[in-house]
């Protein structure tokens, strides 16, 4: 398990694989960002997109899939985030692209009201096959301290 003493500042990471299905594309839009240019061909071609793209919060989705998958495959003990900054959407992202994630931790502290748990940021960027950033973000995770009796 992963805890809060075993995160080194300056460490980088690259993982997952997430590839944006058309189907999905449409499902997630028509339930949740309804707008034209991601339901419509013919709209979306009358776009700066020229073409159906995902939304930008199912990009966002489709990334915390990806960084759930990384937590548990690393086994971290994460206890969720209360919230993100600088969020970017930097390029569309389109049926058939395929996504992947790379990640610095900037810093990290220890909660001095809750001495089991601390916090981190990391910047996370989204790329898409061709190695173009689609999207970025700061992340604010939270994670449990291995020894929450002991000092850093």
């Amino acid at each position: 398990m992963l805890y809060f003493e075993d995160l080194e500042i300056g460490t980088k990471a690259s993982f997952g694989r997430y590839e944006v299905t058309r189907e999905e594309v449409l499902e997630f839009a028509a339930k949740y960002d309804p707008q034209p240019f991601h339901l419509s061909d013919e709209a979306a071609a009358q776009t700066h997109f020229g073409r159906i793209s995902a939304s930008g919060w199912h990009t966002c989705a489709m990334t915390m899939r990806m960084l759930v998958d990384n937590i548990t495959e690393r086994k971290q003990a994460g206890l969720g985030s209360p919230g993100q900054d600088e969020l970017r959407w930097h390029k569309p992202v389109y049926p058939g692209d395929v996504l992947r994630i790379e990640t610095e931790l900037l810093e990290k502290t220890r909660s001095r009201s809750r001495p089991e748990m601390g916090s981190f940021r990391s910047i996370v960027k989204v790329f898409n096959q061709d190695d173009v950033c689609v999207m970025s973000f700061k992340s604010i995770g939270l994670i449990a301290v291995r020894n929450p009796g002991q000092p850093d």
